[in-house]
């Protein structure tokens, strides 16, 4: 199969569907000019025209802009070109676009995508680096995406771009680059519903986006060390899949859940105590989470090595747990 990159992945989403329904536009900053920060936008313009458009340095105008658009019958694409500056559209995003179907007891909906690069690259520092999926974990009316891989970042855009309801859509920043093998056929990928991506017997490990890296990597130290884990990509936060996680914790009796975004009152802390709630009775060690530091992402090469995920860490505390 061939393999193409993260933003070749989401640009084939981008144009097959907008091809398919002219409904579909794009605006962001730089997206036209640029091709979007990281190239995920490259080349759209000229194939789709004033479809795609650059926008002023006002994340409240795309947004708010966003809302109106899709409550009168469009199907925009909001890019935020760094996902820390959707806080400067708060009210937008969590008061109206995610409110406006309930408040409006159905008769309009909001079927609107909004693209988040998140995470830290290199050196980003603390307003550039940020993993803040779990902000709108608690917002209901909004459907979180969170895929960590080309193939799944295709087919999750796709199923995104024809939900009729408001879809973030957190695309890792490291990930953009990264290759894989992506099928040539039309395929979507079911929002909320996750992937065993390695079977295992002795302990469950859940991840999601970028540190899906690092439960691969822990998986095959515990391997090593004669531990079988059995990894799944949640793929969505919201919805998340909740008969895939208790599945797989009454086999393996152990939990552990690893993200890049701070550990406390992240993504992490939502699944475990869902299992806590759920499957108690079942597990033969705590629940174990891991995350960031409960601190700013700091700027300096030395602190951002230390703040980042280290797998033989993670290993270690999991093994002391057996």
């Amino acid at each position: 199969m061939r393999q193409i990159t993260f933003a070749q992945a989401t640009l084939e989403a981008m144009k097959e569907e907008m091809i398919k329904d002219e409904n579909i536009f794009v605006m962001g900053e730089d997206i036209v000019r640029q091709g979007g920060i990281f190239g995920q936008f490259k080349g759209l313009q000229a194939e789709f025209g004033d479809r795609v458009m650059d926008m002023p340095i006002s994340e409240t105008a795309i947004i708010g802009a966003a809302v109106g658009a899709a409550m009168a019958g469009m199907r925009p694409v909001a890019d935020m070109h760094f996902a820390d500056f959707m806080g400067v559209a708060m009210d937008e995003l969590f008061n109206q676009m995610a409110k406006i179907r309930y408040m409006f007891g159905g008769q309009t909906t909001v079927p609107m995508v909004v693209r988040a690069p998140d995470g830290m690259s290199s050196c980003g520092a603390a307003q550039h680096s940020q993993s803040i999926e779990a902000w709108f974990m608690n917002i209901p009316g909004v459907i979180v995406v969170t895929p960590s891989n080309p193939a799944d970042a295709k087919g999750l855009l796709k199923s995104a771009l024809r939900d009729n309801n408001p879809v973030i859509f957190f695309e890792n920043k490291i990930l953009y680059k990264e290759k894989g093998e992506v099928p040539e056929d039309e395929y979507l990928v079911t929002i909320g519903k996750a992937k065993v991506v390695k079977e295992g017997t002795d302990i469950t490990i859940i991840s999601y986006s970028i540190a899906m890296k690092k439960a691969y990597e822990v998986a095959e130290k515990l391997e090593k060390e004669g531990i079988h884990a059995e990894v799944i990509d949640l793929r969505t936060l919201v919805p998340y899949d909740k008969e895939a996680i208790l599945e797989s914790v009454k086999k393996t009796h152990r939990l552990a859940i690893i993200h890049e975004a701070v550990k406390q009152g992240g993504a992490g802390s939502e699944i475990a105590a869902f299992v806590a709630e759920n499957a108690l009775e079942y597990l033969d060690a705590p629940i174990m989470r891991f995350g960031a530091p409960f601190t700013p992402v700091p700027f300096s090469p030395p602190l951002e090595k230390e703040y980042r995920l280290d797998s033989d860490k993670i290993t270690k505390e999991i093994k002391e747990k057996f």
